[in-house]
Order: C-alpha cells, then structure tokens, then sequence
C-alpha cells in the first residue's frame, strides 16, 4: 500500500479526520484504479470529484 507523503496529508487533511475513513482509507484510495466511460455532463465532474478526492488512476 502506497503512503502518503506530508503534502497529501495536508491536502487530505479533511477526509482522514473522518471517523472510518482515517488514513488507512486515504492510501486505499491512492491505491485505486477508476475507468469513466463517457466524459458528458456527468462523467466530466465525477472524473473532477474523483482526482480531487485523490483516486491514484483514472482511466478516461
């Protein structure tokens, strides 16, 4: 599993407070692989939201 790096946890400060999610779910997260398929109204801010809440690759 991938650790984080002081940066990241800066950034992910707000979802490794959360109870459950702690920083264990953060490096699962990195971890992750994701395929959007279809980039319209919908798959162009999931793909957005996805980056941002630190999914490790995203396939467009």
């Amino acid at each position: 599993m991938a650790e984080l790096s002081d940066q990241e946890m800066l950034r992910y400060n707000r979802q490794i407070i959360l109870r459950g999610f702690d920083f264990d779910g953060q490096e699962a997260l990195k971890d992750s692989r994701v395929l959007v398929v279809g980039l319209g109204g919908l798959g162009c801010a999931a793909s957005q939201y996805l980056a941002s809440a630190g999914v490790g690759n995203l396939t467009l």
